[in-house]
């Protein structure tokens, strides 16, 4: 591993550049032989429950108001009102002004985190200074996770040092005084502005490098988001981390995962790649919010024998 004081830019292309190439053709082809694995019917009330559990329920919308962020909260602490033992959402995504909205409607007592899109998202096009009020409010808001952008104009120009520094200074933004909980961050890739698999590989490391908590595919705004094959490659990229450092670091892919059947192929790879221990919401999460509905729909099928439709378990 490198060392901080080793950290030039040319030091850190030398150690990214010098990670396994990937292979194209065998990384799709394992991502969708995976995407063939059925669940059996025995287990698939237990992968549906897990999924709803793992879903950051996300409003970024420049329309968003007060009200719908509390009926975001509302339908993340109660999915299903017609079924009380229907599991709450991981977590409710919002932008950072926010943040107090969300944490006043889901109540001191709620598990269920709040994370807040920070430094200049979607783009990242913007100063140290910015990103780091940006988080900084944001945290002081309460959120319990930040989810920053990297600048992927510097990462695609190889300056890998200020990337890392970006990085590491929004970590540090997400420290709180004292004995309280500093929050979570969760670095996005934006992978479908990467262009390249390797790049990918590269980037997933430089985040764990520089402390990411989680690392995370896509805002959501650019295509492609979330893909099988791009979220294969980061469940590597975490699986050898902990290999090496004996630290976990989460996943999210984020962005396009609508269906309960998709929900449940990620699930399927998660296990064979990573392993059953990044199987909880502390270490892997959908960011999504129409695949909330679908799941719900998939498990009152299970439970009742028939569909309510869509109308009957959710709150827009």
């Amino acid at each position: 591993m490198l060392g901080v004081a080793s950290l030039t830019n040319k030091a850190l292309r030398t150690w990214l550049h010098g990670l396994p190439g990937v292979d194209q053709v065998g990384l799709e082809a394992r991502a969708a032989s995976l995407a063939t694995r059925s669940i059996k019917t025995t287990s698939k009330a237990w992968a549906i429950d897990t999924a709803i559990g793992m879903i950051d329920l996300t409003t970024l919308e420049g329309a968003d108001t007060r009200g719908k962020v509390r009926s975001l909260c509302a339908k993340a602490q109660l999915p299903d009102p017609g079924d009380l033992g229907t599991p709450q959402v991981a977590a409710v995504c919002v932008y950072g002004d926010m943040v107090a909205t969300a944490k006043e409607a889901l109540g001191a007592a709620s598990d269920i985190h709040v994370a807040a899109v920070a430094t200049a998202f979607p783009s990242g096009r913007a100063s140290l200074a910015v990103k780091l009020a940006d988080t900084k409010d944001a945290v002081k808001a309460g959120a319990d996770e930040i989810d920053m952008v990297i600048d992927r104009g510097a990462f695609l120009a190889g300056d890998y040092r200020f990337v890392f520094d970006q990085i590491a200074a929004v970590k540090e933004a997400c420290a709180r005084p004292g004995d309280q909980p500093d929050a979570h961050l969760k670095v996005i890739l934006e992978t479908g502005e990467l262009a390249t698999y390797d790049n990918v590989r590269r980037a997933s490391w430089l985040a764990m490098l520089a402390g990411a908590d989680f690392i995370k595919t896509s805002t959501g705004k650019v295509q492609p988001a979330a893909t099988m094959p791009v979220t294969l490659l980061m469940l590597e990229a975490v699986r050898d981390w902990r290999e090496l450092t004996g630290e976990m670091i989460g996943v999210k892919p984020a962005g396009g995962i609508r269906t309960s059947k998709d929900a449940l192929r990620y699930l399927v790879m998660v296990s064979e790649i990573a392993g059953d221990d990044w199987l909880t919401p502390q270490w892997f999460r959908f960011g999504a919010s129409s695949l909330l509905t679908d799941l719900l729909l998939q498990r009152q099928k299970l439970r009742t024998g028939a569909y309510s439709g869509a109308d009957y378990v959710t709150i827009d």
